[in-house]
C-alpha cells in the first residue's frame, strides 16, 4: 500500500470544506482573494498545523524541521464566474460523478488536497527528515506577483511541485507576454463602444458594440452575421444599433479552443464597414489579428518541438468616448526570444499609432527530465497509478516558473478529463479528484521522509 492512500480517510472531511471554500468568492484582485488566505490558515491551525501569512499575498503552512526546504504551490484566487453555467459556480455542486464549482480545477481542489495532505502526516506520526510547506497565494491568475512578493521574504524551496495543470509532470512551460495597447482616444465614427472581456487570461464569450449607422447599413450587416463565425443578435436602442455576440470561452493558453466573441464580433464588423468608421484599435485587430490564434499577421507565428505553437489571445476590448483600448496574451515556445517577440509587435503598434505597455512577461520554464524532483514525482505517480507518467510541455503558467529551476507543474488534472478551466462548469471528476489526492500525499510523503 502507497502512504498516499491514508489521504482517503479524510474523504467527507474534504468534500466539507471544498463547499466551503468553493463559495468564497475570490476573484483574482478582489478583498475576497484575503478570506480565502484567512480561511486556510485558520483551517490549518484546527489541524495542528503552523500557519501563516506571508505579506499580503501570500500563506504557508508547514510541517517539520530541519533538512531540505520542499514545498507545493497552489493559488485560491479565480478568474471571474463568465456565463452560461448550469449551475451556481460559487456552490460546490456533484452530479453524474463530477463537482462543478468555479475553483475546483484552477486551483482550489488541489490548494485543500495539498493542506489534507500535510493533516495526513502529521496524524499519521510520519517523522520526516525535511521540512515540507504548503505555499498559497492570491494572485496567480494576474500575474504571480503573490510569488515574487513571497520569495523576497521567504527562500525559494529546494525542491517543488505545483499541482496546476495535468498530468503527468510538465517539464516545459511556455513563455507568457501579456499586452495592453491602446490609443490616445477613440476614433472611431460609426463604432462608438465596445467592450467584452474580463480577464486577459480567459477568450471572452461574450461581446457587444453599439453603431451609429443607417437602416441600410443594420441591414446588411445582419444579412453578413450569417456568414460569419459565431453567433450575433441585433438590437435597437436609443443609442443606436447594438450588436451582441456570443462565442465560447476557454484558458487563454488555449484560445484555439474557444471562440473569441470579441474577435468575432471586430471581424463582423470591419468586414462591413470602412476600418477607419471603426477606429484605431478595431481596425489594428482587424488587420493585424483578425480571428487567428497563431500571430501569423503580426509576423510572430512560431513553433519549436519542445513546446509547441506560439498562440495569440485577445482577452479584452474596451472602447467609449475618449479611450480605446485592448489586451493580449501571447504564449511563446520556450526556445523562442520574448524580447524579439515584443520587439516586432511594438514596431507594427508604432506605425499604426498605437501604444505598447507590458502587463506582464514571465519567461519560459524548461526542466532537466533527470533532476531530481522529476524523478521523485515520478516514483510517486508510478506507485499510485501503476505506470510511469509522461513528460509534457503548456502554454500555461503555473507557480513552476517562479521556482528557480527546481520546481515542476504535476496534476491534478489528467489527461483526457474535462476540467472546463476559465470557461463555464469548471469540473473535476470525483473519482479522478480522489486518486489525485492519493498521488499528491505520496509525493508530499516522499518529500517530507528523504534524506
Amino acid at each position: 500500500m502507497s502512504f498516499g492512500e491514508k489521504i482517503m480517510q479524510y474523504k467527507e472531511d474534504m468534500i466539507a470544506d471544498l463547499t466551503e471554500l468553493i463559495a468564497i468568492k475570490s476573484i483574482s484582485g478582489t478583498d475576497a482573494c484575503n478570506d480565502a488566505l484567512d480561511w486556510m490558515v485558520k483551517k490549518a491551525e484546527s489541524f495542528g498545523l503552523k500557519a501563516e501569512k506571508v505579506g499580503d499575498l501570500a500563506c504557508h503552512v508547514e510541517l517539520g524541521e530541519g533538512g531540505k526546504l520542499c514545498g507545493v504551490l497552489s493559488h485560491l484566487d479565480v478568474v471571474p464566474e463568465g456565463n452560461n453555467w448550469n449551475s451556481l459556480p460559487f456552490e460546490l455542486s456533484v452530479g453524474d460523478g463530477y463537482m462543478y464549482g468555479r475553483g475546483i480545477a484552477d486551483d482550489k481542489g488541489a490548494a485543500l488536497v495539498n493542506l489534507y495532505c500535510l493533516r495526513a502526516l502529521k496524524e499519521s506520526g510520519v517523522i520526516g527528515k525535511n521540512t515540507v510547506r504548503a505555499i498559497f497565494g492570491i494572485d496567480e491568475e494576474r500575474g504571480m506577483h503573490d510569488m515574487e512578493e513571497y520569495f523576497s521574504l521567504q527562500p525559494i524551496p529546494d525542491m517543488s511541485f505545483t499541482p496546476d495543470s495535468e498530468y503527468g509532470i510538465c517539464k516545459s512551460e511556455k513563455g507568457i507576454l501579456q499586452l495592453e495597447l491602446y490609443a490616445d482616444t477613440h476614433d472611431g465614427t460609426t463604432l462608438t463602444q465596445l467592450h467584452s472581456g474580463k480577464a486577459v487570461n480567459a477568450v471572452p464569450d461574450t461581446a457587444y458594440a453599439l453603431l451609429d449607422c443607417t437602416e441600410n447599413e443594420d441591414h446588411q450587416l445582419a444579412r453578413l452575421a450569417d456568414a460569419k463565425e459565431g453567433s450575433f443578435e441585433f438590437y435597437y436602442t436609443i443609442d443606436g444599433m447594438m450588436v451582441l455576440s456570443r462565442g465560447t470561452a476557454a484558458h487563454g493558453s488555449t484560445p484555439e479552443k474557444g471562440l473569441n466573441a470579441a474577435t468575432a464580433l471586430i471581424d463582423l464588423l470591419c468586414s462591413n464597414f470602412a476600418l477607419p468608421t471603426m477606429g484605431t484599435i478595431p481596425a489594428f485587430i482587424s488587420h493585424y489579428i483578425d480571428t487567428d490564434t497563431d500571430g501569423v499577421m503580426l509576423g510572430i507565428k512560431m513553433r519549436d518541438k519542445e513546446s509547441g505553437p506560439l498562440t495569440v489571445n485577445v482577452g479584452t476590448v474596451h472602447i467609449d468616448e475618449g479611450y480605446a483600448t485592448c489586451t493580449m496574451d501571447i504564449r511563446y515556445p520556450v526556445t523562442a526570444d520574448g524580447g524579439e517577440i515584443l520587439w516586432k509587435i511594438s514596431e507594427v503598434a508604432k506605425r499604426e499609432g498605437i501604444h505598447v505597455k507590458v502587463l506582464d512577461h514571465n519567461p519560459p520554464l524548461n526542466m532537466d527530465e533527470n533532476s531530481e524532483i522529476v524523478k521523485l514525482l515520478s516514483e510517486s505517480y508510478e506507485a499510485v497509478m501503476g505506470e510511469k507518467p509522461r513528460l509534457y510541455s503548456t502554454g500555461g503558467g503555473t507557480y513552476a516558473r517562479k521556482l528557480g529551476g527546481k520546481g515542476v507543474a504535476f496534476g491534478p488534472v489528467f489527461e483526457g478529463e474535462e476540467s472546463n478551466m476559465h470557461n463555464a462548469n469548471e469540473c473535476l471528476s470525483v473519482e479522478k479528484f480522489f486518486k489525485h489526492a492519493q498521488i499528491c500525499c505520496e509525493a508530499i510523503y516522499n518529500l517530507y521522509t528523504r534524506g
